[in-house]
């Protein structure tokens, strides 16, 4: 099997190589309404021309009321379709596969953005002297919880009509699917927590609603954690049993990553002092997931070589997943595919301030997916400390334009019923 090498999924979606752009929070809406505009449709048209035989959205939110940061998209029961059809049309102007990935962050909402933040229990986001940047979650009613599964059923529903292909179910990273499948964060007694069975019902239930809202030919994916990384929490052993319980509900692939804004994975650190590679940063431990996943399985995390992406596919993954490495160079498929053995270094800073470390990551990634959005190439020497203050007072205007808007916006009600 060769990156080039092209795979056929159980919807009968054709990705025409083993490539794929991952998620990325973009943080590029335009407000008001929280929409993609102009700038998501020249990035994203720049990562088709990149090569990438699958494109995955950053994150747009199911809820109007709860964003991860005040320049996410906002897809819902009242949005208008027309930049999303833009959006879908630029980021498959070469022919390639398109899924938007949909997400709630539940209890990882800032504690300055207005709105909600909910989680199965009132357990709040701990980043020591940091935890305040984040709201105290309220536990979420039976009400809530079948609202937000008609919430991801209607947003997936609304991205077929939009153009995309796919829809990928963000079960990753401590959003709000992922700390229902958490033991540290879901400590509920009713159906929706305590044993695996029911800690995972939330997800099953939106795959079964999702599925159930959109065509056979339609994808569905999932993004799931290969483990938190934190002592006690949602590992290996249970994504194992997780994934064979979404068997058989119309799971197209699975992509695998690891950890939340606890346990700062991604970035290559973890909360329980397990060490990951310095490339392909969840390979070790997800590998033992290939024999006995039921669908194919997508790596994501720290892959910047060619070397390391083909290493991942003879490991029995079906996909390579590149996140970072496409701010940077968002051709990277097709030089690759040229024979060009460019090399994507993993950006890591040693500020003293891990947390604040890992945020000065993101805003240069930000930065780079700016420039391109712009028309303009990723600048390799960018400043974190620059980005980081320019992502803060951004932010705070984004914050008062997003307030002004929901406050006058209130989000639709959820008509249809779903059962748990």
């Amino acid at each position: 099997m060769h990156l080039s090498t092209p795979l056929v999924l159980q919807s009968g979606a054709r990705i025409a190589n083993r490539i794929a752009k991952a998620a990325m929070e973009e943080s590029l809406a335009r407000q008001p309404g929280q929409l993609p505009g102009p700038e998501i449709e020249e990035l994203y048209a720049s990562w088709a021309r990149g090569g990438s035989g699958l494109i995955i959205t950053g994150n747009v939110m199911i809820d109007r009321r709860a964003l991860t940061s005040p320049g996410t998209i906002v897809l819902d029961a009242e949005t208008d379709l027309a930049p999303f059809r833009r959006w879908a049309a630029a980021a498959g102007s070469e022919g390639g596969q398109v899924w938007m990935q949909i997400n709630h962050p539940g209890r990882q909402v800032r504690s300055d953005l207005p709105g909600i933040a909910w989680a199965p229990s009132d357990i709040g986001v701990s980043l020591g002297k940091h935890t305040s940047v984040f709201a105290r979650p309220t536990a979420m009613t039976e009400a809530d919880i079948q609202a937000t599964i008609g919430r991801f059923a209607t947003t997936a529903r609304l991205a077929e009509e939009s153009g995309f292909h796919g829809v990928q179910i963000h079960a990753a990273h401590g959003y709000l699917l992922s700390q229902y499948l958490s033991p540290l964060v879901n400590h509920r007694t009713d159906q929706w927590g305590g044993s695996l069975e029911n800690r995972s019902r939330m997800l099953v239930e939106v795959v079964r609603a999702v599925r159930a809202a959109v065509s056979p030919g339609f994808t569905v994916s999932i993004k799931i954690n290969t483990a938190d990384f934190q002592r006690g929490g949602f590992d290996v052993d249970e994504v194992e049993q997780v994934l064979a319980s979404v068997a058989d509900l119309g799971v197209d692939l699975v992509e695998l990553s690891g950890g939340s804004m606890e346990s700062a994975a991604t970035m290559g650190r973890t909360a329980d002092d397990r060490k990951l590679d310095r490339e392909a940063y969840f390979l070790e431990i997800a590998q033992r997931l290939v024999a006995s996943a039921p669908m194919p399985l997508m790596l994501t995390g720290g892959i910047g070589r060619r070397s390391s992406a083909e290493k991942v596919l003879t490991s029995g993954f079906a996909m390579v997943g590149l996140a970072t490495a496409l701010a940077l160079h968002p051709d990277l498929p097709a030089r690759w595919a040229e024979g060009d053995d460019i090399e994507v270094a993993a950006l890591r800073l040693n500020w003293r301030d891990k947390d604040i470390a890992s945020a000065g990551v993101l805003a240069v990634v930000r930065a780079h997916m700016s420039r391109i959005s712009r028309g303009l190439p990723p600048r390799a020497r960018t400043s974190a400390y620059l980005a980081l203050i320019r992502d803060t007072l951004r932010n705070r205007g984004l914050t008062r334009n997003y307030g002004r808007w929901l406050s006058q916006n209130p989000a639709p009600e959820v008509t249809m019923p779903l059962s748990g």
